[in-house]
């Protein structure tokens, strides 16, 4: 009896004091500005327990019961006490009012919150004080100093931001998402950088998860995710509006209005928020005349030659009159091209527009209460778009919808529709090819080359005296080539092949037969009407202009139930699930897709996901995650995930991570059919048969042995994964230096990439038809990749941090099938930087308020790009320095800032074909009054 009763009494009291406890939640935000203070100090009075504020400024802490007093703190504000009473008190603490300084500098107080330093994934975060002290011209440009991220410019308007290798300009291997919403393009399936994103304004903060996080985040979060989160109306209220004005001239404006109603009880029940914002510039222009990568034919070749942005001059077999002895000094010729700058538009432009509305449906439950959101998002502009080509994005336009019904912390059921519609668009590669195609075909431009030369140009070479008059009865034919070659070598005969080649070409361009016409000179009104008829026309109907109004239509709940299992104060057990579909509805006209003559090609994919996070006595945090997703087109596919975190002291974090992600096929590798002019790109979604390789049929083509012809088929595409492993330490040292170390390894399979291979017909010996195609494949090997990154931040003297970071990524596999994808990733890089932040300084007798500034250096290491055959080369080492400094006008809440992204003008090719990127001054004024 004596033991049934203990256990009774222990029974009873554990009851107790499991019902007794009370789990408390709020937010710190800064008085003046509503900004969420990052690490903030929550204390119950007198005791030891507390807590710290989230990377959003909210805070979570269970307590024994009601009433308490807490203590609110944060480095450079005043304390404050507040007596809690209720759960259903409004836990929303403003500091701010009575700033002070105080002689600790501690790390937290830099915005290094709790739940980033135990975040089982490597997290790079951008905040709003982030963005402000950013050197860079753009926030969006800034997060290329975050560790681990590698930023490349195509343009002004579209940055591509890539993470653990595989870079490429079309972006697929990394999700962007705003506020939960996927911010891709529906028919090409991938982020089109900040075109279509958050306006500066409206930027609370940019989290950069790096690394496989399919488990996490769904289908494509396959190197990364890039997830900004906007401004809350209800939380950061008032007018910001900003100006600035740059090199090149650069002129960006934008404005943010946030309000909220409150009821009679004085209780805030609706909120909204009006964002615009507009750019204009001068684009970078992509003038590299450099002969193609690993191309035979140098620059000065008498004949021509491929240049990287020059379209139209690139090889074909009917060019080589090298071994033509009827022909001597023709050589190799290539015809004229069109520059890239003489077919497109550099005049780069963007229009963001946006509203949101929010409704508290129990006002008085403050931001415990469930809302429901409406939001729309427009966006339209002229920029370049690097992919398989150079491609001129005029007048594209986005439409984006969304509605939601949400409880922080606890569900979210979400909605969206994002709309394009591809304006303009058209492909500058391909008018090259049409404009000459419209005075003349390949093989009559060459006719006409060799038969002036032959009529004209041989006469003269044999008429002189020291041209070698070698024929088969004096000499072989072998001393005959080895003559003309050393007598075309010489440097006066290349300067007159130079100036023969020049005549010649001439008149090869003017129309000399049937159907021919003259060359359509850029600057002439006749090359006008041309190329404004090839790129309004559809490229499904001769010409270039794309058709794109596709759209996607998505769908995404979820459920979070805290506390599970809550055995004492420190430990307890959170489970989340969730589930999610998705609707591709593309429509190209068959400009792009091979949605031609009814087809639908419509194509859906869902999802489900489920996981728990054990918290074991504030020390331990080990979680799990199982992820299933399935495609309309592929086999149900899984991405489980797994992690342990450990935390020794409150200042340390250990982990280990297993993380794996899948990417499905984009739309254009199954279902593309886009015409080049030399090749036809096509998707892959039922495989393809009887191909020839390219080096059997030039065998075939120089013997006339049909044996030689190698034949190949190729598998359906199917989707890529990738799982990987991570382990992580961060710390903090003295409370003023912060250190995260990683290292990860990765094992990539099915990549996708393409093959070439050509269809043929012939008749004994003879070619009758051949047409070449580029297919998505999957590649067969499997590929390794290991990484390590260190990054610090060291805080001192009250008011300044040094802060650098290295990273080290390396492909492991050795391979020659063609379709793995090219790494592009430089092997060695880093960022090192100091910024100050309210730095006292008197001028002219006055303090300077609110002054700082920043200086960041970067370090690339060269590596080769790889991309379409056009655009692969090397791309050299190079370091860019930033800088900026900025100052308050209180009088008029105005801040001011100017500096340059690479400051000292080192101009370099941050990706292969592309523009030279130099220096860009600018002179930003940001006004922001909080009506709070």
């Amino acid at each position: 009896m004596r033991l049934t009763t203990l256990i009774a009494v222990c029974c009873l009291a554990i009851s107790n004091f499991l019902t007794a406890q009370v789990t408390l939640n709020g937010l710190i935000i800064d008085a003046s500005n509503g900004d969420p203070l990052i690490g903030a100090t929550v204390l119950v009075k007198g005791t030891a327990n507390g807590t710290v504020s989230d990377i959003d400024g909210s805070w979570q802490l269970t307590v024994s019961g009601l009433p308490i007093i807490l203590q609110f703190s944060y480095t450079g504000y005043a304390p404050t006490e507040i007596e809690v009473s209720s759960t259903e008190q409004d836990l929303t603490i403003r500091l701010g009012d009575n700033a002070i300084t105080t002689d600790v500098v501690e790390v937290r107080g830099r915005r290094i919150s709790e739940k980033q330093q135990q975040a089982a994934l490597t997290v790079e975060t951008l905040d709003a004080i982030g963005i402000k002290e950013t050197p860079a011209a753009d926030f969006y440009d800034g997060l290329g100093s975050l560790k681990d991220v590698d930023l490349t410019a195509a343009s002004l308007g579209f940055k591509i931001i890539n993470t653990r290798g595989f870079n490429s300009t079309n972006p697929v291997r990394s999700l962007q998402i705003i506020d939960g919403v996927d911010n891709q393009s529906p028919g090409l399936n991938f982020s089109l950088g900040n075109f279509l994103g958050a306006s500066e304004l409206d930027v609370n903060r940019v989290n950069l998860v790096v690394g496989a996080s399919s488990a996490f985040y769904g289908p494509n979060a396959f190197n990364g995710v890039i997830a900004m989160e906007t401004k809350d109306p209800f939380l950061q209220q008032g007018l910001s509006a900003q100006l600035k004005v740059a090199e090149r001239n650069l002129i960006k404006g934008g404005f943010r209005y946030a309000h909220a109603l409150a009821n009679a009880e004085g209780e805030e029940w609706f909120a909204y928020k009006i964002n615009l914002e507009a750019f204009r510039a001068d684009d970078w222009v992509a003038d590299n005349y450099d002969p193609v990568y690993n191309t035979d034919l140098p620059a000065d070749n008498p004949g021509g030659y491929d240049a990287v942005n020059r379209y139209g001059d690139e090889a074909n077999s009917i060019f080589n009159y090298s071994r033509a002895r009827n022909l001597p000094g023709l050589g190799i010729i290539r015809r004229a091209g069109y520059r890239e700058e003489d077919l497109v538009d550099y005049d780069s432009e963007n229009l963001k527009a946006g509203a949101a509305f929010h409704f508290r449906l129990n006002p008085s439950r403050g931001l415990e209460s469930t809302e429901l959101l409406l939001a729309s998002n427009f966006s339209t502009g002229t920029t370049v778009y690097q992919g398989d080509n150079r491609f001129s994005l005029r007048d594209i336009k986005f439409f984006q919808h969304r509605i939601e019904l949400r409880n922080r912390d606890d569900f979210f059921l979400r909605a969206y529709a994002t709309h394009e519609d591809a304006g303009n668009s058209y492909d500058p590669y391909f008018t090259a090819l049409r404009l000459q195609e419209a005075s003349k075909s390949d093989s009559e431009w060459a006719s006409s080359y060799a038969a002036y030369w032959q009529g004209t140009i041989v006469k003269r070479f044999r008429e002189r005296d020291d041209f070698p008059q070698c024929f088969p009865v004096d000499c072989s034919l072998t001393e005959q080539d080895a003559r003309r070659a050393e007598y075309f070598a010489r440097e006066d005969i290349r300067d007159l092949l130079q100036e023969y080649h020049a005549e010649t070409r001439t008149v090869a361009e003017q129309a000399r037969g049937f159907d021919t016409y003259d060359r359509y000179e850029v600057g002439t009104e006749r090359f006008q009407r041309a190329f404004d008829s090839i790129t309004t026309t559809l490229a499904s109907e001769g010409g270039t202009r794309f058709f794109d109004k596709s759209a996607l239509f998505h769908l995404h709940g979820e459920k979070t139930f805290a506390d599970v299992w809550q055995p004492n104060a420190d430990s307890r057990l959170e489970l989340t699930v969730g589930a999610n579909g998705r609707l591709y509805t593309p429509n190209s006209k068959g400009t792009i897709l091979l949605d031609t003559f009814g087809r639908n090609i419509d194509t859906w994919e869902v999802g489900a996901y489920g996981g728990g996070t054990l918290h074991l006595n504030n020390r331990y945090k080990v979680s799990a995650s199982l992820r299933a997703d399935k495609n309309q087109n592929f086999d149900l596919l899984f991405s489980p995930a797994a992690s342990l975190v450990y935390t020794p002291t409150p200042t340390s974090t250990a982990r280990l991570s297993f993380s794996s992600a899948i990417r499905n096929p984009t739309l254009n590798d199954q279902y593309l059919f886009y015409n080049v002019g030399r090749a036809i790109l096509l998707g892959n979604i039922d495989g393809i048969t009887d191909l020839v390789t390219v080096p059997s049929l030039i065998n075939f083509s120089n013997t006339g042995d049909q044996s030689q012809l190698e034949y190949f088929d190729i598998d359906p595409i199917r989707p890529e994964k990738v799982r990987t492993f991570e382990a992580g330490y961060r710390t903090t040292v003295l409370e003023k230096v912060y250190l995260d170390a990683t290292y990860y390894y990765s094992f990539y399979e099915d990549f996708i990439g393409y093959n070439i291979g050509v269809d043929v017909q012939t008749n004994g010996a003879l070619i009758t038809g051949a047409q070449p195609y580029r297919v998505s494949a999957n590649a067969r090997d499997r590929v390794t990749t290991q990484g390590f990154s260190i990054g610090g931040n060291y805080y001192f003297a009250r008011f300044y941090t040094l802060n650098g970071n290295y990273s080290w990524n390396k492909l492991n596999t050795a391979t020659e099938d063609p379709i793995i994808p090219a790494f592009n990733t430089p092997e060695h890089k880093y960022n090192v930087g100091v910024s100050g932040r309210d730095v006292p300084l008197n001028l002219f007798g006055n303090p300077v308020p609110g002054l700082g500034f920043s200086v960041a250096y970067k370090w690339i290491e060269g590596y080769l790009f790889e991309g379409s055959p056009q655009f692969t080369g090397l791309i050299e080492s190079y370091g860019l320095l930033d800088a900026q400094i900025n100052f308050d006008i209180p009088k008029i809440n105005t801040n001011i800032k100017f500096g340059a992204s690479n400051l000292l003008n080192r101009e370099v090719y941050q990706v292969y074909g592309g523009p030279n990127i130099g220096r860009l001054a600018y002179l930003t004024a940001t006004y922001d009054w909080n009506n709070r």
